[in-house]
């Protein structure tokens, strides 16, 4: 065999190895399946600052996360009024889903959260990939935070209402920020009003929290309503925030969601 057809051979074999320019430009740019994008709600009183710690160890598995901040709270307490309802903080999700033109979402609900994406998930279903209740209340049509029972008794609720918003004792306006801010009242009384059965049929999961050694806590009734609806439900041992006390494990858990 000549030198020249040796050559010629040893090229063509490289390109059937090597795949085209075309081909493997095509290969780089499709999405990997394991890499997910995580849109975080958080609960009441917070904001996204709360899930900065979350944040960067998803992003560090290869993920892509938000965390947008409801009205009135967090970055936007400027904007905390007493007119500030439940379906603004929908429209608050909606609008980054939209706006960021995102899709194939893990949408996640810590708490108060789960309102929220309860009804994102009935206007934007096409928009979200899993719906994730993190220790978080898991209503039906037309019930609200105060109709479900709050962790915290109505009597205590009325008592921390100062002009409209829900101050609780442990906010410490001398601290720096971040920190926890008035939330606003109203967006607790709300009904949550659904055009379409809660969770448009979308893969769902609920993950409870609870303090070792206790057998059941303040949201274990809406796991059991996630077990009637035939979702998965995950327990991890931790308190209500394991954004703060356990952000390993939590990420730990929400990386293996299939």
């Amino acid at each position: 065999m000549s030198s020249l057809r040796r050559t010629c051979l040893l090229f063509l074999a490289a390109l059937v190895l090597l795949g085209t320019p075309r081909s493997r430009a095509a290969a780089q740019d499709a999405p990997d399946p394991a890499r997910k994008t995580f849109v975080i709600v958080h609960g009441a009183w917070g904001g996204g600052w709360a899930w900065k710690r979350v944040d960067s160890l998803l992003t560090a598995r290869g993920h892509t996360v938000y965390r947008p901040t409801l009205t009135g709270l967090g970055e936007r307490v400027h904007l905390g009024s007493p007119e500030v309802g439940l379906g603004t903080h929908v429209r608050d999700v909606v609008n980054t889903l939209v706006y960021e033109d995102l899709r194939g979402v893990v949408l996640v609900g810590h708490s108060y959260g789960g309102m929220v994406i309860t009804g994102v998930a009935d206007q934007v279903p096409d928009r979200i990939s899993h719906l994730v209740y993190l220790d978080a209340y898991l209503p039906e049509h037309g019930e609200s935070v105060l109709s479900l029972g709050s962790p915290l008794r109505d009597s205590t609720l009325a008592s921390w209402s100062r002009f409209g918003m829900i101050v609780p004792p442990w906010l410490e306006p001398a601290r720096d920020p971040p920190w926890d801010v008035p939330h606003p009242y109203r967006s607790f009384a709300d009904p949550l009003l659904l055009a379409h059965p809660p969770g448009r049929g979308l893969p769902a999961t609920y993950i409870l929290t609870m303090e070792p050694g206790k057998q059941t806590d303040a949201f274990s009734m809406y796991a059991d309503r996630a077990r009637a609806r035939g979702w998965t439900v995950l327990q991890m041992p931790a308190g209500h925030n394991p954004q703060t006390t356990a952000p390993r494990e939590l990420v730990d858990l929400l990386h293996g969601l299939r």
